[in-house]
């Protein structure tokens, strides 16, 4: 069929038959995984058409939640084609096949460090998010406890500062929580800009949450060092969704997840990017009363 020995290696056998019905005779372009998890990412061809396949390996748990938000969430980005559209997929098989959207990474583009390409992004997302809008009494409450689970896993964060860090989350609130569909991973690696066009991708971590999570990367990485970007995003997005009292809290958990989880897959740059924004937030006196006493 012309797939590369490498590409169908890492499908299982229930993958490569289920893909083989869905496209017969289809044949590898390129790989476009990252490397760092049990997930192949590849563009193919098949009668003309071109395609990304994504399969998960035993372990995953992204591609359930991609299929859901390719299935629920996305229509107000696929009905103006700025997302890929599902083709296929199964979850049980943890295999799903999209239409292949054209463009190129923002991440190291020239786009990467316009205003414009920002002023979309917060457009794009603010469509996302105005779908629906749930209150969970739980939400904070599990994203503690979540948050508290990876300092009990092996990482490199200095031992005071998860000393501190435990600390601080065992004792925070847990108000009710309005929660929207998410992205989960929103930041210039996810998205492709076509032309002047921006466009959303990769949906493996999209779910349920705070309107404000999806801006914890672009906070830590594009809004410190860009100059405008954060004004342009604001501006397409409409408002300001960020709650000080939950930023705080929101922003905490993002850099414990992104150090601890960085270092289990050996990403050293990401790694050093939580144990940063470890520093920082725990050198801030907080925003709220709250905050200041549970980091004494």
């Amino acid at each position: 069929m012309g797939q590369s020995e490498t590409a169908t290696g890492r499908l299982s056998e229930q993958q490569s038959d289920l893909l083989a019905g869905w496209l017969p005779g289809w044949r590898l372009v390129r790989d476009l995984g990252w490397g760092l998890v049990g997930t192949t990412v590849l563009q193919v061809e098949h009668d003309g058409g071109q395609y990304v396949v994504k399969a998960g390996d035993a372990a995953d748990h992204h591609l359930a939640r991609e299929l859901r938000a390719h299935r629920e969430w996305l229509a107000p980005w696929t009905s103006r084609g700025r997302a890929p559209v599902l083709v296929r997929g199964d979850e049980a098989a943890k295999l799903l096949v999209t239409r292949y959207l054209p463009g190129e990474l923002v991440q190291g583009n020239p786009a990467e460090s316009d205003p414009d390409t920002y002023e979309q992004a917060g457009w794009l997302l603010r469509l996302l998010h105005d779908q629906l809008g749930v209150v969970d009494d739980g939400f904070e409450a599990r994203e503690r406890d979540k948050a508290l689970a990876w300092l009990a896993r092996p990482h490199r964060i200095e031992p005071d500062a998860a000393a501190t860090l435990h600390e601080m989350v065992s004792g925070w609130p847990t108000p009710p929580t309005r929660l929207v569909p998410t992205h989960g991973d929103w930041h210039p690696r996810n998205w492709l800009i076509d032309g002047a066009i921006v466009h959303a991708i990769d949906l493996g971590r999209a779910d349920l949450r705070p309107a404000m999570s999806d801006l914890t990367r672009l906070a830590a990485q594009q809004f410190r060092v860009l100059p405008g970007a954060e004004a342009a995003f604001l501006a397409g997005y409409g408002a300001d969704p960020r709650d000080a009292g939950a930023w705080f809290r929101t922003r905490v958990r993002e850099a414990i997840g992104t150090a601890v989880w960085a270092h289990q897959v050996g990403d050293e740059p990401f790694e050093a990017q939580g144990h940063r924004m470890i520093a920082e937030l725990l050198a801030e006196d907080g925003p709220d009363p709250d905050n200041r006493r549970n980091r004494r």
